[in-house]
C-alpha cells in the first residue's frame, strides 16, 4: 500500500515540500494529489496520509480545511502526517493549531512546520507590497526546513 501526499499550494512551496517528501519516502510508495486538481479522493487505497498547505494572511487554504471536514473519519483511521509552510516563525505553532482541527492534530503521527518561501516572481503586486511592508523582505527568500521534511518522512515510514 502507498502513502497519499495531499496538498494545496498558492505559490508552489507546499508543492515543493510534498514532492520532497515523495522522494524521501520513495516515489514508488507515494502518490501526490494537489487539492486544486483532485477534490474527490478515495483514501481507502492508501495505508497512510500526509496532508499539507501553506499559510497566507493567517490561514491555511480553504481546500485543506474542507478536505479535513469531508474526510475526518478516514483520516483518523490511518497514520496521518500534517504540515504547514509558514514564514512567520514566531506564529508558526499557533498557525498550525488553527490550520487543522484538534482531533486531527491529536491523531497525527507527525506534525511539522516546514518553514516557507517568499517567491517574488510568483507574488502579485499587492502581495509584494504587503511582504515588503510587513517583513521588510524585498526579494525571493527560501527558508524551507529540510531537516523537518526529512523528519516527517522518517516518522511516517516507521
Amino acid at each position: 500500500m502507498k502513502t497519499a501526499i495531499i496538498f494545496a499550494s498558492k505559490h508552489g512551496t507546499s508543492s515543493k515540500v510534498a514532492h520532497q517528501l515523495a522522494v524521501l519516502i520513495g516515489n514508488d510508495k507515494t502518490e501526490i494529489f494537489n487539492l486544486k486538481e483532485s477534490v474527490h479522493l478515495d483514501l481507502s487505497n492508501f495505508e497512510s496520509i500526509i496532508l499539507g498547505g501553506s499559510i497566507h494572511a493567517g490561514g491555511i487554504q480553504k481546500s485543506v480545511r474542507n478536505f479535513c471536514t469531508l474526510h475526518t473519519v478516514d483520516l483518523v483511521q490511518k497514520p496521518l502526517g500534517l504540515f504547514i509552510c509558514c514564514m512567520d516563525e514566531q506564529r508558526a505553532m499557533s498557525e498550525f493549531e488553527t490550520a487543522y482541527p484538534e482531533l486531527l492534530r491529536n491523531h497525527a503521527k507527525s506534525r511539522k512546520v516546514m518553514g516557507g518561501e517568499f517567491l517574488f516572481d510568483r507574488l502579485n503586486f499587492i502581495e509584494k507590497f504587503l511582504v515588503k511592508k510587513i517583513s521588510g523582505i524585498t526579494s525571493t527568500v527560501s527558508k524551507i526546513d529540510e531537516d523537518k521534511v526529512r523528519e516527517m518522512a522518517v516518522e511516517m515510514t516507521n
